[in-house]
């Protein structure tokens, strides 16, 4: 499977790869109704954003509308954001091309460190990644109107 950068187009398809991954990944995380909020079936504008002011990476399924994976590097902060995978397609090794592909484009950028806010059910696959746990804490969902649970993580180019 090929890693192609996001056009507009993909915005609908990625919001849902978020909420589908999200919905398989934190159901033993955080509680049915604050992750009802913590991912409306509503795009928000701001997706359109995202993949004008970043290169949004994703992974085409092998069927469908929806990309089996994605994620991108925050140009602004440094930031690894929305990473995501279709729960059917976990385990496949697609999540980490993508962080592979991040790594890549911040290096090109000389960007020689990277951070991240990890839900924590997924902080064993980006210290396999090679990041590491900065903190725990907690991070404010403006569309679950809730502060939920997420841990800190960084890494480092050597």
């Amino acid at each position: 499977m090929k890693i192609r950068t996001a056009k507009q187009q993909d915005a609908p398809g990625l919001w849902q790869l978020r909420n589908r991954a999200l919905r398989h990944g934190c159901a033993e995380v955080y509680d049915p109704s604050t992750l009802s909020a913590f991912t409306p079936e509503l795009m928000p504008e701001g997706m359109r954003k995202v993949i004008t002011e970043n290169q949004v990476f994703l992974i085409d399924a092998s069927e469908g509308t929806v990309p089996c994976a994605c994620g991108y590097l925050d140009l602004m902060t440094g930031n690894v954001e929305a990473i995501f995978t279709l729960p059917e397609y976990q385990g496949k090794g697609l999540a980490a091309a993508i962080i592979s592909a991040i790594k890549q484009q911040a290096r090109s950028l000389n960007i020689r460190q990277l951070t991240l806010s990890s839900t924590p059910n997924a902080v064993g696959f980006y210290e396999k990644q090679g990041f590491s746990v900065v903190t725990c804490g907690k991070y404010f969902s403006h569309s679950a109107q809730a502060d939920l649970d997420c841990v800190e993580m960084l890494w480092r180019d050597h």
